[in-house]
């Protein structure tokens, strides 16, 4: 065998799977392949070490520690860019770039996600990576060369060869995933866990091992380039007929003229440089758009921030660009940086905050969960004053005791959770967390199923159990019965007037005591007993989700009112039939099955039936134009709501998911489609705008 041809052979497979993995995020080879094929190559170089190169993808893993990192002056400062916090200060950032190009129609913008991660520049000289360094100052970083060539998204060889120096600056960023993962660990070993993804990339590219920094698994996002030396660019892909030659009055212009003018031949916008380097073996997010003027400014900066919890990565804003990169350069620069662009800020979602206590919970199925009572900090936009420590094996794990300085996060509408504590904050030796042994609420003695972790009270009486699953019942899109929030539920449980779920539908029979009481009066409990009995004729598939099944959510409950049509043949259904249903698995299905057979829940069940609660059935599908279909919809939708659609989609007879999976037959993407669209073009699930998905549908169906 010819040992040095095939390592190039296999050098050159493994690239190609990387590039096709990181940046096009459209796997050709399984895991399994490209691990074969990478430890045939680390055989072979093993065996032949003549036959290692610089850009070999064995040399990833990482060095022998260094003493320290060598200071890196960047060619071209790595400016900070001004920040805008509201919709008049994007306004304001158009009206001045309007102004200095002296223009009264709209101006073209690119848009992207601004990643919170660390920043990077990597140089490559006639295609080889030789610097990686990190931002510093903007005018000087450290050399990181070692540990940026252990990150897989960054090339070690550009796909297509440059003949001279090009500067490619982008972002290294741990994805969520990875960071859960990453902090489990750090946990289990006693360490302490990092704050967030972005202190884990920066801390990972600080390493003096390489190794280490290897086992963070960092990715990189290109999102620009900086200083470009190119002797010629014929060897960049595109078409080449349309890049401009340099003139010989442009060769003998300032180092700073003539990289503006290789950088425009090379692409005329900010958003064809990132096509470039794409084609360059760069991974960069496809969630970007060229909007026109500030309100297209403002219809991004929304619908990215919508997106923000579907992202595999995390971001902390969006940055906005003026396209055009002669616009660019008759904008200029100020001492801090471009005048082009802006950098739109989000609310931060992590936070800093004391845990004054930790109390119990109790659930409406009976788990007994510890709360942290927090000072009150501002996360993600909102005031927290409390946050879920899910379990006490948590508490244990994350080693939270009351009286810590603790990281709390908020992603969108998810309830805050306590990451973990600051323990270089930590004031002396607090107290160990003390695990309950009975409930808080009535005293039952906790206990625990076999296989969990979550503490139960078993008392089926348990005030606080009753309260939480009156509280679930009426919600907006359970039985939606205005009225009976939080305090007014205790309270009548406390009087005596709410026993159950099913005595909510007596309360009009203590209408006259009800009226007497203080701050309630005539009008407000009328509209209460009005709104009562008209929750009476909700929807099937909402009842169901009502009664608070176990493994039976929103979507769930809409699957089995579709499949099985009426309550009837639900608490009736074998297990067979229950499995049968579409979305159902072996645990539903015992949950449903235990559910319905328990004598308590039948009780009550039968009481409502009796006190006229009558659940609508599901309709028969309008036709079976989609059956055997399953549709995931996300991004903005325009034309119709998310709602209107999957309602069309299920009268059609087909399915409406949350989740792109295997299974689904189409994803319609609107603007700004995100993780969902990602996934559907890796699975080759077929992919439909709206106007596609319209053209699905009988004329006049939306």
């Amino acid at each position: 065998m010819d040992f040095a041809a095939r390592a190039a052979e296999l050098r050159e497979q493994i690239e190609h799977a990387n590039y096709r993995y990181y940046v096009l995020d459209s796997p050709e080879i399984s895991d399994s392949e490209y691990d074969a094929l990478f430890h045939e190559l680390k055989a072979i170089e093993s065996e032949y070490p003549q036959l290692i190169t610089s850009d070999s993808p064995t040399q990833r893993v990482g060095a022998l520690p260094v003493s320290g990192f060598t200071p890196h002056r960047h060619a071209i400062p790595m400016l900070s860019l001004d920040n805008a916090f509201g919709e008049d200060e994007l306004r304001s950032f158009d009206e001045r770039v309007r102004k200095v190009l002296e223009r009264e129609e709209p101006v073209e913008y690119y848009c992207e996600l601004k990643f919170d991660g660390a920043s990077m520049s990597l140089t490559y000289e006639d295609g080889m990576l030789v610097t990686g360094a990190t931002r510093g100052d903007g005018t000087t970083g450290e050399d990181v060369t070692s540990n940026a060539r252990t990150v897989r998204g960054i090339p070690l060889r550009l796909r297509h060869p440059l003949r001279g120096r090009i500067e490619v600056r982008g972002e290294v960023v741990m994805l969520k995933s990875t960071f859960e993962k990453l902090n489990e660990a750090r946990a289990a070993r006693g360490e302490q866990v990092f704050a967030n993804p972005r202190n884990a990339a920066a801390g990972g590219l600080r390493q003096l091992d390489s190794r280490l920094t290897a086992q963070r698994k960092l990715n990189f996002f290109a999102y620009g380039v900086g200083q470009v030396e190119l002797t010629d660019i014929d060897g960049f892909p595109g078409n080449e007929s349309e890049l401009e030659r340099p003139t010989a009055e442009q060769s003998e212009t300032t180092d700073a003229v003539r990289r503006r003018g290789l950088v425009r031949r090379l692409a005329p916008t900010q958003g064809e440089i990132l096509l470039r380097l794409k084609d360059l073996g760069f991974a960069t997010h496809t969630h970007t758009r060229v909007v026109q003027g500030a309100e297209g400014l403002i219809e991004f900066v929304k619908d990215a921030q919508g997106l923000r919890d579907e992202l595999p990565f995390g971001i902390d804003g969006v940055v906005l660009k003026v396209n055009a990169l002669d616009q660019q350069e008759q904008l200029g620069f100020t001492a801090r940086g471009p005048r082009w662009a802006v950098a739109y800020k989000y609310p931060a979602e992590q936070a800093f905050t004391r845990l004054l206590r930790i109390f119990t919970q109790v659930g409406r199925t009976g788990t007994i969960n510890p709360v942290a009572d927090l000072e009150p900090v501002v996360v993600g936009g909102v005031t927290v004053s409390r946050a879920t420590l899910h379990n006490y094996d948590e508490v244990r794990r994350k080693d939270v005791r009351e009286g810590d300085v603790v990281i709390i996060q908020r992603a969108g509408d998810v309830i805050p959770e306590v990451v973990g504590p600051v323990l270089d904050k930590r004031e002396g030796e607090l107290p160990l967390p003390v695990e309950p042994t009975e409930c808080p609420s009535c005293g039952t003695p906790v206990s625990r199923k076999e296989g969990e972790v979550a503490l139960r009270c078993p008392n089926r009486k348990c005030p606080a159990q009753i309260s939480m699953k009156i509280q679930h019942f009426v919600g907006r899109k359970m039985m939606d019965i205005e009225g009976l929030g939080e305090k007014i539920v205790d309270r009548f449980l406390e009087l005596g007037f709410l026993t159950d779920v099913a005595s909510i539908f007596r309360l009009h029979d203590h209408r006259a005591e009800l009226v007497k009481l203080e701050r309630m009066g005539e009008q407000s409990i009328g509209n209460l007993l009005r709104n009562i009995e008209e929750s009476k004729t909700r929807p099937l598939p909402r009842f169901l989700f009502a009664l608070g099944i176990p493994d039976v959510g929103e979507r769930g409950a809409v699957d089995l009112g579709r499949e099985l049509r009426t309550l009837e043949a639900i608490r009736h259904a074998d297990y067979d039939t229950l499995l049968a249903v579409p979305g159902v698995g072996p645990r539903t299905a015992g949950e449903i099955q235990q559910w319905f057979e328990d004598d308590e829940n039948r009780r009550v069940l039968d009481e409502m039936l009796a006190l006229g609660v009558a659940p609508v059935e599901a309709e028969r599908p309008a036709s079976d134009l989609f059956a055997g279909k399953t549709f995931v919809f996300t991004g903005k939708l325009e034309k119709f709501s998310r709602e209107e659609a999957e309602a069309v989609v299920q009268k059609m007879g087909g399915k409406a998911a949350g989740s792109v999976s295997k299974n689904t037959s189409y994803l319609v993407a609107g603007p700004g489609a995100g993780s969902k669209l990602a996934k559907a073009e890796q699975l080759k699930v077929e992919v439909l705008d709206e106007d596609g998905f319209l053209a699905l549908l009988p004329p006049g169906t939306l």
